[in-house]
């Protein structure tokens, strides 16, 4: 499954160590770390040669000519922690945000596909993840067999030839998470297939199942899927376990779940942690604010779950599950030098971070210099059209309501607008999907998003089009000209001013600023927005999830607005003039 890591000279090179021929580049002596296996705390020297552990006990090297040396005394290290369900595209892109997840010790990441897959040819898709491979951070792949909404030509973007390259690829682990299931259960073979040669690959298949019964359970663990991220309750843990899934559980910025399910299953004294993992699920910026999976832990530990638990749920559990343990979350040999050096287990957040034998964190300080990205794949967002008033016709006698982040349905619209076109009923707004090459848009309206907003455009979408929202047609087209000239981003306009941005220079989708600058920018944001109304919990997914029709019960596509439950369109998108 796995392309050779070390050459054939890489590794007579390392055996010298053994053997005192050559030296290691690095002794940790004295340490103290958690063996995954055996799952206690162990004593000895920690032998790496180059970017591989190559002996782990009580000897030390006999040649150690320019060999850094580290006396570990008092000190306690972790395999480097790894986040199994990445979504590397919520503001931020894959390399800001491992970068700022190495501060914290989350060294190896498994990466959602879909921005890339939807944005990019495979060619470019993989040139760019070929290069990624160079930095000290591991990340892993997902594949899609779906795209969360209603696309014009869904099948020529997922095309066979499409999934089946992106399954070939043995950075690869997993196939999912499958939020099209109802077309596998209504007899999509395509689908099947794709989940079939996916697993004769050794691909895990993740499943998203919100609220399954376990008759869907069941029929999905048929099919092929493993695991799922999507239990909320206790209960929900012990349905999937009872069939055969590997439960990974959440704590993001939409579904904070796992402290409760966590205290829920200590309580009931299941010994049931080998079991599972945990994720962030793609946070937004400002959730990260106070780490990634070290957050997790802290969590877990909160809760009562055992230290050596909690971090095998972060590292070792995830490695076995997708088969890769012979590299990852095991302090042992033959693995890669990747660990976190703690005060103690009960402070997750490492003083030191190690990553394939290269120092990243140390004291605290990052102290490895991060290449440039510069994202050459992602063609800049060229919105080279222009909107017309008659763009903004409004005519249609229902709407979408938010009932919350995820959940949406239909509401009758009772129109009042002034001469300029704005609206006066207190919580609707104007909504608006426009073509990002400008050929087709959808009118409606959206209640439920906030109170006083003017005018707001972003081109983070799930399609990577233009959406617009506001009470005032020409704050909207102010808006809409804003992002235009950032190239894309998220824009609030208010009394023909700009009072709060986000630029997203990497193909409009994501941006190319540090986590800390991007979280202070979202704050901002999310200030701006509650001010004016707005009074869910996270207003970037409910961004992402007005187009995603895996979600109940009305959505905005490029097809038009969308019946979710009917799987019909209630109002076709319209051909620009």
């Amino acid at each position: 499954m796995f392309e050779p890591i070390w050459k054939m000279n890489d590794i007579r090179n390392q055996v010298a160590v053994i053997d005192g021929l050559r030296a290691p580049t690095i002794v940790l002596q004295n340490a103290r770390y958690l063996h995954s296996v055996f799952r206690d705390w162990r004593h000895g020297n920690i032998w790496i040669a180059e970017d591989r552990i190559v002996y782990v006990g009580d000897e030390l090297p006999q040649n150690t000519k320019n060999t850094e040396i580290i006396d570990m005394t008092g000190k306690t290290i972790v395999p480097g922690y790894i986040e199994p369900h990445v979504h590397p595209h919520q503001l931020y892109n894959p390399v800001s945000f491992a970068r700022y997840a190495m501060k914290t010790g989350t060294s190896t990441m498994l990466c959602d596909n879909l921005a890339m897959f939807l944005a990019l040819q495979n060619k470019k898709a993989f040139s760019m993840m070929d290069r990624w491979k160079t930095l000290p951070t591991q990340l892993y792949w997902w594949v899609r067999f779906d795209s969360q909404t209603q696309l014009e030509h869904e099948h020529d973007v997922f095309s066979m030839e499409n999934v089946l390259e992106w399954i070939e690829r043995p950075d690869v682990l997993m196939g999912g998470e499958v939020t099209g299931w109802p077309r596998l259960m209504a007899g999509d073979d395509e689908m099947l297939y794709w989940i079939q040669a996916a697993k004769l690959k050794g691909k895990k298949i993740e499943a998203h199942l919100p609220g399954a019964s376990e008759k869907t359970l069941a029929k999905m663990r048929l099919f092929g899927a493993n695991g799922d991220h999507e239990a909320i309750t206790v209960d929900d843990v012990e349905k999937r376990l009872n069939q055969g899934y590997a439960v990974t559980l959440r704590y993001s910025s939409i579904r904070p779940d796992l402290p409760n399910i966590l205290k829920d299953i200590v309580e009931k004294g299941w010994n049931i942690f080998h079991h599972l993992m945990m994720t962030t699920d793609g946070s937004t910026p400002m959730f990260h604010e106070d780490g990634v999976m070290d957050k997790c832990i802290r969590a877990a530990l909160a809760a009562g779950v055992t230290p050596i638990d909690a971090y095998n749920m972060a590292s070792y559990n995830v490695a076995k599950y997708y088969g890769v343990s012979n590299l990852h979350g095991m302090i042992a040999t033959g693995r890669f030098a990747t660990l976190n050096v703690l005060t103690d287990e009960f402070t997750p957040v490492p003083e030191a971070v190690m990553a394939k034998g290269q120092w990243m964190v140390r004291d605290g300080e990052e102290v490895f210099d991060w290449p440039e990205e510069r994202f050459e794949e992602f063609a800049p967002l060229a919105l080279d059209f222009e909107l017309h008033e008659s763009d903004f016709q409004f005519s249609i006698p229902f709407g979408i309501q938010l009932v919350n982040d995820v959940i949406t349905k239909p509401y009758s619209v009772n129109l009042h607008l002034n001469k300029q076109a704005v609206v006066q009923n207190e919580d609707e707004c104007y909504l608006m999907l426009i073509d990002k090459f400008g050929k087709w848009h959808v009118n409606t309206f959206l209640k439920g998003f906030a109170k006083n907003v003017q005018g707001f455009a972003s081109t983070y979408s799930t399609t990577g089009d233009v959406i617009l929202i506001g009470k005032s047609i020409e704050a909207m087209m102010q808006a809409f000209n804003e992002v235009k000239k950032l190239g894309g981003g998220i824009v609030l306009i208010e009394n023909e001013q700009v009072i709060a941005s986000i630029p997203l220079t990497v193909g409009g989708l994501m941006s190319d600023l540090p986590m800390e600058q991007l979280i202070e920018q979202e704050k901002e944001l999310i200030a701006k927005l509650r001010e004016r109304g707005f009074d869910k919990g996270d207003a970037i997914y409910s961004l992402l999830f007005l187009q995603s029709t895996h979600l109940p019960y009305i959505r905005i596509t490029p097809k038009g607005l969308y019946d979710v439950m009917k799987k019909n369109i209630l109002l076709p998108a319209m051909m620009r003039e």
